[in-house]
């Protein structure tokens, strides 16, 4: 076999690739032999027929069929021999197939480009304040308070307010006809908190027990209900009961009620170094992100149009499944938001790209060892058991996203000892 390659750009390539006579001639024989032993031809016992009426018969399928097999069986041969990486399936262009002759086709492929020298050495990044003021750790201690506040009726009738949380019926109908299975009866939602539809929140406050609106919403046309999608529909809501919270006293016994702490200064601490951890691991993200871009504009590499293409769909269907776990349920992408996500799905192709150059110039090797731990990490992440984790790290896919995010992180750690990181004031 024969193998020529084209470079046309720095990241596509084109294989001629030419399979020898005597190859062809095998293939041939054995597609005619078994033709011989299957076919039904009058006149002939099963096996018997002369090869020159089958392939007058059946010497195109027969050409088409072995020229395809000669296709799949070379391609992975002539491209492992190759030092380049596809990134996408290949285009085939085949020739036709002629007995007692080789026979040639070219395959066009997507390639990882080739990088000489990552730039890497110097970055600069500014590490934003860690710092625990007494407004946020006011905010916290508040928002205790409310995941552990009790519901109660106002101790006097009064109209609904926002952080009420009301029980309500509701119908849907769409040019005066009603849906069903659009409504539902006794819904508890909390108003103001993002769970309704925005004008019909809005349309509940002020309301009264008792007290029913109707309000028109303009439904998507992703909406899951098959009878509302993009149709005006008017939803009729009742509220039947309202509760308001009640929040604790912040005092010693409420430390000692949800955790266990001696007293209201032990849950103060501890609410203290819980949101510093989250300010170091903000802190840490903003300084890996700067890096990042730095290291993407220091090194603009081309880029393979399929795995920009791979990540962009990929970004976009988190974007729509976050919407939908939000409450948002049109399940569109603007075009402004389209722009943006192309644009991150280039920088990181491309710090991928970039990133996997270094690891090999740094000679970053990820055995069992660092595989463990990149599971014990995960296991604090999530509070999940580090069994499971073994277990459910088995399946390949995920294994390899595994090793890729630690791949990372090393090399990250590599690119922050070598750059000028200074505290943010």
């Amino acid at each position: 076999m024969q193998v020529t390659v084209n470079k046309l750009s720095p990241v596509l390539v084109e294989l001629d690739i030419e399979v020898e006579a005597d190859r062809v001639k095998s293939e041939l024989d054995k597609a005619y032999g078994a033709l011989s032993k299957s076919a039904r031809i009058r006149g002939f016992r099963p096996g018997k027929a002369p090869r020159r009426i089958i392939r007058s018969m059946f010497g195109a399928r027969v050409a088409a069929d072995v020229a395809q097999r000669l296709v799949d069986e070379t391609y992975p041969e002539a491209i492992s021999g190759q030092s380049v990486q596809p990134v996408s399936n290949p285009a085939f262009e085949p020739k036709k197939l002629v007995e007692n002759e080789p026979f040639s086709y070219k395959a066009r492929v997507e390639i990882v480009p080739a990088v000489e020298k990552v730039e890497y050495a110097g970055l600069e990044a500014k590490r934003p304040k860690t710092d625990v003021t007494d407004e946020q750790l006011a905010q916290e201690l508040e928002q205790i308070r409310k995941d552990n506040a009790t519901l109660e009726p106002p101790k006097k009738a009064r109209e609904a307010k926002k952080e009420d949380v009301v029980t309500i019926d509701f119908e849907v109908s769409v040019g005066g006809k009603d849906v069903e299975d659009a409504g539902a009866e006794d819904f508890q939602v909390e108003l103001g908190g993002g769970q309704l539809i925005k004008d019909i929140d809005e349309a509940l406050f002020g309301c009264n027990v008792g007290d029913s609106v109707e309000v028109d919403i303009d439904l998507p046309e992703a909406h899951p209900h098959p009878d509302l999608k993009g149709k005006t529909a008017t939803f009729h809501v009742t509220i039947k009961d309202l509760k308001e919270r009640v929040l604790p006293e912040l005092d010693d016994e409420f430390a000692k009620d949800i955790g266990e702490f001696e007293d209201l200064d032990a849950l103060k601490k501890d609410v203290k170094e819980q949101i510093a951890k989250r300010h170091k691991e903000a802190a840490e993200n903003s300084v890996a992100e700067q890096l990042v871009q730095q290291l993407v504009q220091k090194n603009p590499i081309p880029l393979p149009p399929t795995l920009v293409e791979r990540q962009n769909r990929l970004t976009e269907q988190e974007v729509i499944q976050q919407a939908r776990r939000q409450g948002q349920t049109g399940g569109k992408v603007s075009d402004e938001l389209k722009a943006k996500i192309r644009a991150d799905s280039e920088v990181k192709v491309r710090a991928g790209l970039l990133m996997a150059e270094i690891a090999k110039a740094e000679k970053i090797q990820i055995g069992d060892e660092q595989i463990e731990e990149g599971l014990q990490e995960l296991a604090e992440q999530t509070g999940k058991n580090v069994a499971k984790l073994r277990v459910e790290y088995r399946d390949q896919k995920k294994r390899e996203m595994l090793i890729g995010m630690i791949l990372e992180n090393k090399v990250l750690d590599i690119i922050e000892a070598q750059a000028k990181i200074t505290d943010e004031k």
